[in-house]
């Protein structure tokens, strides 16, 4: 029988302590070969020291960490065969394009010809060809972020490790680089770990992601399961919007005294005599305040019985009349799409 490959990065039972603060905790995780994966967290939650710890910027305090099975403990960063992207993208404003992204090369004393031939394969793997002559400064935010992603992969690594590398562009820019990253790494099919706070970004692009808090990881799954299915209150809370609903409050609805959230678009607005299916849950309020978010509307309802529930409706050209403040509502929902919690890892 075959044995299975090594995974791309294992960590067991990994510490990264600074004094009392515990930026890694008793970490062990395994990122497979040829995945996209997403550490995704807040601010000081771990997910860049992590990062760190894959390069060989940092070393753990105690356990140990693999690369493609190769222990890599006290390796320094140009030894490991891992590449990094910056947020920053970190190019040397004096050079052209085409010399930025050689530079790994040239280090590595690797013939011109062959060295410019592969910055070229490059380039034009990022939609950058004819531009190598070029300035940084003469590259918009997303040209630059495509010659860092050159810069790191023309030196073929393993793994690329990328620390928020959208974080300084735009909105629209943003959206159309998760594609564009997303694309490029199924086609040089290495292992990308892309560091992120934005649960979008993550949800969007990962094949898996591991959502970190306080240097543990609360919840580790494919981003459907991590959104349809979050397993702690700070899981619901954090990755997108969600109707967290404590014990007191679940026993009010359900009957049960078991904590559960529910997304705001699995709830249903309705006037406030209509009747709800009969396997349906469905209770009266009335609509404190009224949020357009342009394709959605978010109506923050007050329960006849205490407690509040969010909901979302799209903004269809068939929608029911739209709700304002003040207005009694009847707000339904489908048992199944409660999901139970527990409290943080």
């Amino acid at each position: 029988m075959a044995q299975a490959p090594a995974p791309a990065v294992r960590f067991v039972d990994v510490s990264r302590h600074y004094g009392d603060v515990r930026a890694i905790d008793n970490l062990s995780l395994e990122i497979a070969d040829g995945e996209f994966f997403s550490l995704l967290g807040p601010s000081g939650s771990g997910k860049t020291t992590c990062l760190r710890l894959i390069a060989g910027f940092e070393q753990p305090d105690v356990g140990h960490i693999a690369i493609h099975g190769k222990p890599v403990q006290g390796v320094p960063p140009y030894q490991r065969d891992v590449n990094t992207v910056f947020q920053d993208y970190a190019l040397f404003p004096h050079m052209s394009v085409g010399e930025n992204v050689e530079y790994g090369l040239m280090i590595r004393r690797v013939p011109v010809v062959e060295r410019r031939r592969r910055a070229g394969e490059m380039l034009d793997l990022v939609k950058l060809g004819g531009l190598d002559h070029r300035k940084p400064a003469q590259l918009s935010g997303g040209q630059r972020q495509r010659v860092a992603l050159a810069r790191a992969l023309v030196n073929r690594p393993r793994v690329l490790l990328l620390d928020e590398p959208l974080g300084a562009l735009d909105l629209k820019l943003r959206e159309q680089m998760q594609v564009e990253l997303k694309a490029l790494q199924r086609q040089v099919g290495i292992t990308f770990v892309y560091v992120t706070h934005d649960q979008g970004e993550a949800l969007a692009m990962s094949d898996r992601l591991a959502v970190f808090n306080q240097g543990r990881i609360e919840q580790l799954g494919p981003p459907g399961e991590i959104y349809d299915r979050p397993a702690t209150r700070f899981v619901a809370s954090f990755v997108g919007v969600s109707n967290v609903c404590d014990a007191a409050l679940a026993q009010m609805l359900t009957g049960r005294a078991q904590a559960f959230t529910i997304r705001p678009e699995k709830i249903r607005l309705a006037e406030p005599l209509s009747m709800a299916p009969d396997s349906w849950r469905s209770i009266g309020g009335v609509v404190e305040s009224v949020v357009y978010l342009g394709a959605a509307t978010r109506f923050q309802v007050l329960l006849e019985e205490g407690g509040r529930l969010s909901a979302l409706r799209q903004n269809t050209d068939d929608a029911a009349k739209t709700p304002v403040a003040g207005d009694r509502v009847r707000v339904s929902w489908q048992p199944k799409h409660e999901h139970p919690l527990q409290e943080s890892a």
